[in-house]
């Protein structure tokens, strides 16, 4: 009940966000018509397209989002006529003879229907079934956490009422302002006497608007412009929100090393479980039974495994997806519990459930593996089965299982290595094995797997693709999956630019000549970035500097020390590893080939 809440409040919200802006000409078109007969019925189409188009984006993932473009265009098209038609009705009567149901009909019909005893009801329902495919990619923070809530968990009936609750969160505060609006709209036109001069500027707002929409500059300049954001208000009530869940073991959005993985960034590190004595058991409650290890679509270094035949064994459960940095840090840990106590009855499982659609290639899945030196079994979870199953949420997440196949302890994100090794030993100890090792495993890691420096990382997972992105300081904004030239701009800390002709989606930015780069001022030891190579999969090379220079002894295990590397697959690559002091500093990498995909910033 929280989250549906949750939900219509941050529809609610959208009312002073900036991308509801080129919608608003389209509503306020109607303030003068009977609210219950015009503006009533095109919200309530607003609304149900917007949670018709939302479901099938959770439910159907990359073809929906295509069919929502094509959506656009129609409606792009559907009300450019409704625009004329308000501004030129002599233009708008030819144009509504072959196609009635279309264009300056969904206005000029409604009134002559008014006018002749009939109803608008109609009309303005189709005016904004036009307007909700224009809505739709209007998403913040709460739309976020819905959304991946339904790639995680699975798309079902939960997910669509939660997206309806939030249109009608935002179709109630365009309601409240319509009804204002329409007052002040109708108290104009009898004081002035200018109607037709009043629907002429409609007509040429709307005509401005969709302009605007069909050159994206209702995600760029719009946002740029716009005195008021949702952002910090909807974030705020994710915090109360998450921190009252996380009391309950029912975080909603997926989180990865503390932080969440999709859309949100800044929320407070979660809570980690308690480190147990060293040298003392501890009480570990049965948090449940085992659940089925079924739905995987490929199993790596083994036969597919079940929760019934591991009964008898002690069972590690490493929940992780090999872009992650907060997964390559533990995996040392785990790969070395899993060599160590193999001969006494312990099982590692790794389900690697995928962040990014190329962690889902099977064979970009088995190099990782191999390039990791990962030997035990490994489930490639792409339909998100096994992390359902478990009710997970979180990269990395670590379950222990006992030999009678009920799950005892389980631990989020990184540390308390010692403390979950203890756990282990524990479990083995229960399940009758006398002869269990009582040390602790010392593990030296290198690369990207060495741990972070704590005290020094104070820049935060920062996502280049449109759909999480934040801190872009470009100017002129992002333009959503159009090829555009971009200067990187002045960023300040935590801040990022790209500079060149760049194509950016929902994912990634796809570089579409060489020469381009991207900016970014950070404050950490390490950088990484997770980047792919041009769809026909040919190296790419690119050049990094560190303030202007080139990286020296700072450089990472994927660059040189003039900063010279080459992209050669999809995955995370490091880039900066500094040896001294660390402070406030500018990175730049430039690609010398077209192709380069970018993914994600990470630190350590």
């Amino acid at each position: 009940m929280i989250l549906f809440l949750l939900a219509y409040l941050g529809g609610v919200l959208t009312i002073v966000s900036p991308c509801i802006l080129p919608v608003l000409p389209f509503v306020f078109a109607r303030a003068d018509k009977p609210f219950v007969k015009s503006g009533l019925p095109m919200l309530a189409g607003m609304a149900a397209t917007f949670a018709v188009v939302a479901t099938l984006a959770a439910v159907g993932g990359g073809w929906a989002v295509e069919a929502n473009q094509y959506g656009r265009f129609a409606a792009i098209a559907l009300l450019a006529l409704f625009g004329i038609a308000l501004l030129v009705p002599e233009i708008s009567e030819r144009l509504t003879r072959p196609l009635v149901d279309l264009g300056a009909k969904l206005s000029m019909s409604a009134d002559r229907n008014v006018a002749n005893g009939g109803s608008s009801i109609l009309p303005s329902l189709l005016l904004g079934v036009a307007t909700g495919l224009l809505w739709a990619p209007c998403a913040g923070p709460v739309l976020g956490l819905i959304l991946t809530g339904a790639a995680l968990q699975g798309a079902n009936t939960g997910t669509s009422l939660l997206l309806l609750a939030y249109a009608l969160g935002a179709a109630t505060s365009l309601a409240l302002a319509l009804l204002v609006g329409g007052r002040v709209f109708a108290a104009m036109k009898r004081s002035l006497g200018v109607s037709e001069w009043v629907r002429r500027g409609l007509g040429v707002l709307v005509l401005a608007a969709v302009a605007a929409i069909a050159l994206g500059l209702d995600t760029g300049f719009l946002t740029q412009v716009s005195l008021a954001s949702t952002s910090s208000l909807e974030q705020g009530l994710l915090d109360k929100f998450n921190a009252a869940r996380t009391d309950q073991s029912a975080m909603s959005g997926a989180m990865k090393g503390g932080e969440p993985a999709m859309t949100m960034s800044g929320a407070p590190a979660m809570a980690m479980t308690g480190k147990p004595a060293m040298n003392a058991a501890v009480d570990l409650p049965v948090e449940g039974a085992m659940p089925a290890l079924d739905g995987a679509v490929e199993w790596i270094n083994s036969p597919p495994l079940t929760a019934e035949a591991l009964k008898g064994k002690v069972v590690l459960v490493d929940f992780w997806t090999y872009s992650c940095i907060n997964c390559l840090r533990s995996i040392p840990y785990v790969k070395a519990w899993a060599e160590k106590y193999r001969d006494q009855g312990l099982v590692v499982i790794g389900v690697h459930s995928p962040e990014f659609a190329f962690e889902k290639v099977p064979a970009n899945v088995r190099k990782a593996v191999s390039d990791l030196n990962v030997g035990y079994p490994v489930a490639i979870d792409n339909d998100y089965a096994i992390w359902r199953a478990f009710r997970n949420e979180y990269w990395p997440a670590h379950y222990f299982i006992d030999a009678r196949g009920q799950i005892r302890h389980h631990h989020f994100g990184e540390g308390d290595y010692d403390g979950s090794e203890r756990i282990i030993q524990q479990l083995l100890a229960e399940a009758g094995n006398t002869k269990v090792a009582s040390d602790i495993v010392k593990v030296s890691a290198s690369g990207a797997e060495a741990a972070a420096a704590e005290a020094d990382m104070q820049s935060p997972e920062t996502y280049v693709g449109y759909g999480r992105a934040e801190n872009f300081v470009s100017p002129g904004g992002a333009v959503q999956d159009a090829g555009h030239i971009y200067a990187v701009g002045a960023p300040a800390l935590n801040q990022w630019g790209l500079a060149g002709d760049w194509t950016i989606a929902k994912e990634n930015a796809t570089l579409n000549q060489p020469g381009g780069g991207i900016a970014y001022r950070f404050h950490a030891r390490d950088l990484h970035l997770v980047l792919g190579p041009s769809a026909d999969g040919k190296p790419l090379r690119f050049k990094v500097t560190v303030d202007g220079k080139a990286p020296g002894a700072d450089h990472g295990t994927d660059t040189d020390a003039d900063g010279n590397g080459t992209v050669t697959g999809q995955r995370l690559y490091q880039l900066v590893r500094q040896s001294g002091a660390v402070g406030d500093r500018l990175f730049e990498i430039e690609f010398l080939d077209p192709g380069a995909q970018a993914f994600a910033f990470t630190f350590g």
